[in-house]
């Protein structure tokens, strides 16, 4: 049922509403909300309307007069839920399950045996359906997961997702309810799509006693839509959709409808809508709730159409229906295009009382609106041809033995049979690609100023520039600027919010005077030497499919500018870097689909294999969840693993702005900001130090910047608090525009100013004073003189000497790539201050390092060459 409370729209409103349906016009909220009211005569009007669009959509998608769905089996993998919605019959009790004789979760056999008869009988998809979280709420749960060996319901799922891929042939689709970023990285490399019913965007009905939501955590429609933004930067083919008739109101529908096109827009992760009608059901509270008419139904589907346009796939449950004469002809008539799960086998678990039709029957009922049947996997044929990023290599094999090469569609006589599910090419890394990318960056440049992929992998332009907008506005500043640079001189540590941004918005003399305190600081820390360190980057891939708007390194495998190198080439330049003194090397990569989380310690192993006395300061906290999800491992246990192969510290890079609202237009896939300081933190405590950084002159605003700054001071004084030395440096990164993705949308500002620059080192200097003694500056993307000039507004560090460097240098740096210790020195004395080399914890360099560094200035003689093995 909807709100009773709702007057009918006027047959005006009405007519103008159909009439911009029929004119292909788009459609607002309140028009969309008018058209959910379509009855009669009205409602076949909207219905062809929709039709219309739905058909296009076919023909575009190379399968006119197609209508799909899904032949799976049903794995009801628990029954516990922490829950509490008032129309279901799936959850149930511990006690409940006992006097049935069942286990709190199916057994890994009881799942085994669902899947294979599965097999036997032709289905190619197993639908994991579960409670969300049980063991938060019920102990009995929590119990049955520890005396089986998993920590929590989800790594109980991927088990078993991974146990139906290699024993069955199935491909699970997992709809274990809210999931977070991190979830979502966890399960991805064992399921080709997932799904949760986004329900409704009615926060009333969740948040007032009585709503059928009332009492569950996890139906907060804010929580909901934060999972699907979530699966969308994971790319997740994801399975979603409205249920109505729960109590909501027409407008509350509509809007519903509108948050999912936003979502869709932003991401393009959405594959299919389920428009699922309300049944009452028995023993619920909800039993004497109506159930929500077909002409209801149908007129949520036709608008449901013209709100997402014709490529979405949208589908109505076929046992959800009676049956009866012209009923599924006119779910099919309102736009539908797929019917969803079907089971030759098992029961709907969330619906038991409504049978499925036989699929024959579903053929002949589809037929006779003019439509064939057809079978797809529980991945839309979209996604199966789009393959990456959005299905794991690990999956490929076993999506392509099921799948019809041409159209994505399922291969319906295709054998379903278990596959082994591993890591590519059992972890190896092999040379490919543009490998002297190091040094022809500098002489030949990149191949192009943007991928070919440009207009689709970053998501929507236009819902980036409208969330961006806020951000670029400027802001007025009330604080007395005089009164905040005397505290500043006074006690930096005593700065209000208000203080510090009216500092970090300072121009003209009193950023000078600001410059000055901080210098003055830095000089009472830690002195006037200006520290370096001989290093040499290696980033030993550039390919990337996480969508980072701000980077201009990351590259497609089939891109012209693409690389890896082997584990030798790896091994190679450091071997190189370490006979011109370098003590340590920086090593980071993108999130190459094929690279498996156990690669990371292989990199680390053949560094030290090679050179025992290197410090491997490697591995961003991006590529740490990488390789802990891909391991199964928990971050502290994959950190450890690593430690034990050679890391020596990691770099605190991927910290970009540590403002999600930042980071969601900064970044479609990157780790949130909660998870890169849950990275760094595990790290300290496990006696792994990290530098600290923060990207700044893009879509940001001060306020920005002094977030992040208070975020890292209060890391580093909890570390210190515990014992923990933690972070070693903080690291200034001026955003670098002329390649960037964002930039080259129209989004971003062209970097940070030269005011903008210098008050950031010297608000770094007090901000994160006495925590974090060390801040460097970037000669790489400030170049000498910029460099020189932050030295004396509060930073003490120049980094490295480099090497090679091809982040920024993709990106359009134009201070190349290395440069020797006479050049660091010559930075250092135009700022009026000695150079000395430092290690990468800051502590004096051996006599013998020192001695063959300034043989050799700190560069190399010579280059790796194109291609080794």
């Amino acid at each position: 049922m909807t709100s009773n409370a709702q007057a009918a729209p006027t047959a005006n409103a009405m007519r103008r509403a159909l009439k911009r349906a029929r004119d292909g016009v788009t459609l607002d909220a309140a028009e969309a909300a008018v058209l959910l009211q379509a009855r009669g005569e009205d409602l076949a009007d909207l219905a062809r309307s929709a039709a219309r669009v739905r058909d296009a959509g076919l023909e575009a998608a190379g399968r006119p007069g197609v209508i799909t769905y899904s032949r799976g089996v049903f794995i009801p993998l628990t029954r516990l839920c922490r829950d509490k919605c008032h129309y279901c019959t799936f959850v149930t009790v511990p006690g409940k399950l006992r006097r049935e004789g069942h286990g709190m979760f199916l057994s890994p056999d009881e799942v085994l045996d669902i899947a294979r008869r599965g097999a036997e009988t032709g289905c190619k998809e197993a639908l994991f359906t579960l409670g969300d979280k049980p063991e938060d709420r019920w102990p009995e749960a929590r119990e049955w997961l520890e005396s089986h060996g998993y920590d929590d319901t989800l790594s109980y799922v991927r088990a078993m997702a991974i146990r139906v891929l290699e024993e069955t042939g199935l491909l699970p689709h997992l709809n274990p309810g809210v999931l977070s970023w991190a979830d979502f990285q966890r399960l991805k490399p064992v399921a080709p799509s997932m799904g949760m019913m986004l329900e409704t965007t009615a926060e009333r009905l969740w948040s007032e006693p009585g709503g059928p939501h009332y009492g569950s955590p996890d139906k907060e429609p804010a929580v909901r839509l934060r999972v699907l933004e979530d699966a969308g930067r994971s790319n997740v083919p994801f399975t979603t959709g409205l249920l109505i008739g729960i109590g909501e109101t027409y407008e509350e529908r509509a809007e519903s409808l509108f948050a999912l096109r936003r979502v869709q827009r932003a991401y393009h992760g959405v594959q299919e809508l389920i428009m699922q009608n309300f049944r009452a059901k028995p023993d619920t509270a909800m039993r004497g709730t109506p159930d929500a008419e077909l002409e209801d139904l149908a007129a949520t589907i036709a608008v449901a159409r013209l709100v997402m346009g014709p490529s979405m796939r949208i589908q109505a449950p076929p046992n959800l229906v009676d049956g009866r004469a012209g009923e599924f002809t006119k779910l099919i008539e309102a736009g539908i295009d797929d019917w969803g799960g079907v089971s030759p086998l098992t029961k709907d678990h969330v619906n038991p009382e409504r049978p499925w039709p036989q699929i024959e029957d579903l053929a002949e009922r589809t037929a006779a609106s003019g439509f064939r049947l057809r079978e797809r996997l529980p991945v839309y044929p979209e996604f199966v041809r789009r393959g990456e990023p959005w299905l794991d290599p690990r999956l490929m094999p076993h999506v392509d033995a099921l799948a019809e090469p041409d159209t994505g569609l399922a291969r319906e006589d295709a054998p379903v049979e278990g596959r082994p599910w591993q890591e590519p090419d059992e972890g190896q890394l092999a040379s490919w690609g543009r490998t002297d990318l190091h040094r022809t960056i500098d002489t030949e440049g990149r191949t192009a100023d943007r991928r070919d992929d440009f207009d689709e992998v970053y998501g929507d332009w236009g819902a980036l520039r409208e969330a961006a907008a806020p951000g670029m506005a400027p802001e007025r500043i009330d604080t007395d600027v005089r009164a905040a640079l005397a505290t500043a001189a006074d006690d930096p540590a005593r700065l209000t919010d208000d203080e510090a941004l009216a500092l970090l918005h300072a121009d003209g003399p009193a950023l000078d005077a600001l410059c000055r305190i901080a210098d003055e600081l830095r000089r009472d820390v830690v002195g006037d030497d200006v520290t370096y360190i001989v290093t040499r980057n290696i980033n030993f891939t550039n390919v990337c499919y996480t969508g980072c708007r701000f980077c201009a390194f990351a590259q497609r495998r089939t891109d012209a500018d693409a690389y890896t190198l082997s584990l030798d080439q790896v091994a190679d330049r450091a071997q190189q870097a370490w006979e011109v003194g370098a003590v340590e090397v920086c090593m980071q990569g993108g999130i190459h689909p094929d690279l498996p989380g156990s690669a990371y310690f292989d990199i680390a192993r053949a560094v030290k294999e090679r050179v025992p006395g290197m410090h491997v300061h490697a591995f961003s906290p991006m590529e740490v969840v990488n390789g802990a999800s891909r391991t199964g491992l928990s971050i502290r246990d994959w950190l450890l693993a690593a430690r034990e192969a050679g890391l020596d510290s990691i770099p605190g890079t991927a910290a970009e702005i540590l403002d999600d609202e930042v980071r969601w237009i900064l970044t479609k896939g990157k780790l949130p900001a909660a998870i890169w300081a849950e990275v760094i933190e595990t790290a300290h405590e496990a006696g792994i130090r990290s530098s600290s950084t923060m990207m700044y002159g893009h879509v940001d605003q001060p306020r920005h910047w002094l977030g992040h700054l208070r975020t890292l001071a209060g890391i580093q004084r909890t570390a210190l608090d515990k014992g923990v030395e933690g972070f070693t440096e903080f690291v200034t990164l001026p955003f670098i525009h002329t390649n960037a993705p964002v930039y080259l949308a129209g989004i971003a500002r062209p970097g940070p100013t030269a005011r903008d620059n210098r008050a950031v080192t010297a608000m770094a200097r007090l901000l994160l004073h006495p925590y974090i003694t060390n801040i460097q500056t970037s000669w790489v993307k400030l170049g000498t003189e910029g460099a020189a000039e932050m030295l004396r507004s509060g930073a003490n560090d120049l980094g490295g000497t480099l090497m090679e460097e091809t982040i920024s240098r993709m990106a359009g740096s134009s201070y190349g790539s290395y440069r020797s210790i006479q050049d660091l020195v010559e930075i250092a004395e135009a700022a009026g201050r000695p150079a000395r080399a430092r290690t990468t914890l800051y502590g004096e360099v051996p006599a013998e390092r020192l001695e063959t560094a300034h043989r050799s200035d700190g560069h190399l003689p010579r280059l790796l060459p194109v291609s080794e093995s």
